[in-house]
């Protein structure tokens, strides 16, 4: 399996939070985006590799793409994993990805979603399938930045 530094729900995916702060403190130097709906987007595709700096290789791939990817031979590299929502998180774990932990870094605020904390709004489905992530054993906590305090989830649903 891959060597898996940091797997973080965040609906903008990449953008200079993650580049500059997450791939730095977690010595990261592999990202794969994992989403249904970028992945067969060729433009959106193009924007996040383009986000990224060229020491950093970035991947997209649907869920189950990702699943076989990630349960690939450890290549040596440090991957960050990139999600929007819990839904694709819980889809990984289904398919035989070992996440023990998951970082909660920003969900918006849409239809249907209330304010947990901060930047992070979440469904009442959203929050069904933390519960879950919970009962799976997954440590699942808030930290929008490196710097900040981990805020289990466990406390905040």
């Amino acid at each position: 399996m891959l060597h898996i530094v940091l797997t973080r729900i965040d609906d903008r995916l990449i953008h200079g939070q993650v580049i500059t702060a997450w791939t730095k403190i977690t010595k990261a130097d592999r990202i794969i985006v994992v989403d249904d709906e970028v992945a067969e987007d060729s433009f959106m595709v193009k924007v996040l590799k383009m986000a990224a700096p060229s020491s950093i290789k970035v991947d997209i791939f649907n869920t189950q793409d990702a699943a076989v990817t990630l349960a690939g031979e450890d290549t040596g590299e440090r991957v960050i994993i990139l999600v929007k929502t819990p839904k694709t998180v819980l889809g990984l774990i289904k398919a035989g990805v070992n996440i023990a932990d998951l970082n909660l870094g920003g969900m918006g605020a849409t239809q249907g979603r209330k304010q947990l904390y901060r930047n992070i709004s979440i469904s009442a489905e959203e929050k069904a399938i933390f519960k879950e992530l919970l009962t799976l054993g997954v440590d699942v906590f808030v930290q929008i930045v490196p710097d900040a305090n981990k805020m289990p989830m466990a406390t905040m649903i």
